[in-house]
């Protein structure tokens, strides 16, 4: 679906994430200040991500841990991190991923797509590159987030990152949107 994917989703990106800016405005204020008496540092945290055809760009994240750790330290080698409560309570519920509607608003990123990564993770961008997964935004969600997230190697990362690169549909999109809300509200295969 070619139309969709060149405009329609740009439109709805827009629309979407503009509204869950509005809605959510006071939420994140709340989480900006929590963050602040939780802990030392800044309440956004700013990482250089691979996007669209692997450029970097800046992306946004409330801060969940300690500003200690190098900000180059990947979710699979956070197993010894020790994280505050809310810090904790955060990224199980996916709160810390909030700011990125601004990076989706920017045009960073989509609704939907592979997941960014560091641009230091090159074994998972390779092989990305072999399914034309690095060839579409990265998304706030995507097909691999909802078929294991964190729990998969880079390999079936990769190859259902490009399952959804080369069928993007307007329905294959609402069905990765749908199943987020499910997969956060259980807490499913989420590290830390």
């Amino acid at each position: 679906m070619l139309v969709y994917s060149k405009y329609i989703k740009r439109g709805l990106d827009i629309v979407l994430s503009l509204a869950a800016i509005v809605i959510l405005s006071v939420p994140m204020f709340i989480v900006i200040i929590i963050t602040h008496i939780d802990s030392d540092g800044s309440a956004i945290f700013v990482q250089l991500r691979s996007g669209l055809h692997r450029k970097p760009f800046s992306i946004l994240k409330f801060r969940s841990m300690s500003i200690q750790m190098h900000p180059a330290t990947p979710t699979s080698s956070m197993e010894d991190v020790v994280l505050t409560k809310w810090q904790s309570w955060m990224r199980k519920n996916s709160v810390d991923e909030l700011p990125q509607l601004f990076n989706i608003l920017r045009g960073d990123m989509s609704l939907v797509g592979p997941r960014p990564v560091l641009c230091e993770e090159t074994d998972l961008l390779d092989e990305r590159d072999r399914y034309g997964a690095n060839d579409v935004k990265p998304g706030l969600t995507g097909w691999a987030q909802i078929n294991g997230r964190d729990e998969l190697d880079y390999h079936t990362k990769a190859r259902l990152d490009g399952e959804y690169a080369n069928n993007i549909s307007f329905l294959f999109d609402m069905r990765c949107l749908l199943s987020t809300f499910d997969k956060v509200i259980k807490k499913h295969n989420i590290k830390h």
